[in-house]
């Protein structure tokens, strides 16, 4: 066999990374090697949504009948619930805004959403046990020597780097937000009458979506101090905490509010941390997707969408016949011009989105009615150029810096 054209190395077996394995996987001249540092692909948390955006891109990697089947119901394209938002902090709640799109919001169970992209991926591209310790660059057209921690060595091309604690320099902080967790079967939110609201609609001041085709709902109360934000965090970011604590959280909110919250009998605690918006996402023959480049607050719904949009437009670039470890640079330097600006204004906008629902900081002025459509322009990124389009323009980009220095 003939030696790849391209040794990609992938650090992280996240929504970024399997996304970029599985997309690059369709090229057969260039080499993938995920590299996971447990001994499985896992991830944290129970519920992921994502947007029309996203959507597409599964349907441009054939990806789309395999998330039809595990989505809470089979995308169709038709008007969906974005969030049904809801002022409910206090005892005669009251919907403020329904934001509605294209095809909604269209949500998995995590572990369905990851399993869907290991079942495309290739096998012996997973590597598991391998925690980065450190990489070396090397020179110009040179590899790059990736050193893990079981003392073994690897080398590639370019390293892709997905999850940000693998780098010094990037920094999570604390976002001043506790958000409490928890999953409710749906028939206990099934009363003799009527379903409780959150089975059939995404709601928002707490959030809560039905996930797993229908059968689990998956709740999210968020709790936010905006003077706290950037300052030492220390307890542990994901922990366990008793059903008292969240209840007296969320007490003479509306009652069924109180009564949702009253079925989680096993709630945790999380402690949002997330990053600054970066000046770069390369560095020679490195790139960061997903959290390692933007890790945002869960408020958009968008941490998923990002990373696989990330993955998409790495891979349509990093496929490109003309990109080599000579021309490499371009590839990335072409990827970083398209996704960080989009990216960062995503990241930015979960954080403003999270201080509009909960009514904090410069929102603290009660004027729903004016709220509702401020919350909704938000969003505009959404239905704004699609992957497809930015992914031509990152191959123009790329390959009009090619041709300009040569």
């Amino acid at each position: 066999m003939s030696a790849p054209r391209l040794k990609v190395a992938i650090c992280g077996g996240g929504i970024s990374g399997l996304c970029l394995g599985v997309a690059l996987s369709r090229y057969p001249d260039v080499q993938v090697d995920i590299y996971e540092a447990a001994q499985r692909f896992s991830e944290i948390g129970a519920g992921v949504m994502i947007w029309s955006r996203t959507w597409r891109i599964l349907e441009l990697l054939g990806l789309a009948d395999d998330f039809a089947e595990i989505a809470h119901a089979p995308p169709d394209g038709s008007l969906g619930v974005g969030f049904d938002y809801r002022k409910s902090d206090v005892p005669d709640g009251f919907r403020f805004h329904l934001f509605q799109l294209p095809y909604g919001c269209i949500r998995f169970h995590r572990a369905h959403f990851l399993d869907a992209f290991i079942h495309h991926l290739p096998p012996g591209v997973a590597h598991f046990g391998k925690r980065l310790s450190s990489y070396i660059e090397g020179d110009s057209v040179g590899p790059v020597t990736l050193r893990f921690d079981d003392q073994t060595e690897a080398t590639c091309d370019l390293l892709s780097v997905g999850r940000p604690e693998l780098l010094d320099c990037i920094e999570p902080i604390w976002t001043g937000t506790i958000a409490y967790r928890g999953l409710i079967p749906v028939e206990q939110l099934v009363a003799k009458e009527k379903a409780h609201r959150a089975v059939d609609s995404p709601m928002m001041h707490v959030v809560s979506y039905s996930i797993s085709q229908g059968s689990i709902v998956n709740v999210i109360a968020f709790a936010s101090d905006v003077e706290k934000e950037g300052t030492p965090y220390t307890d542990p970011w994901v922990a366990p905490c008793s059903q008292e604590e969240l209840l007296a959280c969320y007490a003479n909110w509306e009652p069924e509010v109180v009564g949702m919250l009253q079925c989680i009998k096993s709630p945790t605690k999380w402690g949002l941390h997330a990053l600054k918006p970066l000046s770069a996402y390369v560095s020679r023959k490195v790139a960061l997707v997903g959290d390692a480049a933007h890790a945002m607050l869960p408020h958009q719904g968008a941490g998923a969408g990002q990373a696989i949009e990330d993955a998409f437009i790495l891979a349509s670039l990093l496929g490109d016949p003309s990109v080599t470890p000579l021309t490499l640079e371009h590839a990335l330097k072409a990827y970083e011009h398209v996704r960080l600006p989009l990216a960062n204004h995503v990241l930015t906008g979960s954080r403003e989105s999270g201080r509009m629902y909960e009514f904090v900081g410069e929102y603290d002025f009660g004027d729903c009615e004016q709220l509702g459509p401020t919350i909704e322009r938000q969003w505009d990124w959404v239905s704004e150029d699609g992957p497809d389009e930015d992914a031509q323009r990152a191959l123009l980009w790329m390959r009009d810096s090619i041709h300009t220095t040569k």
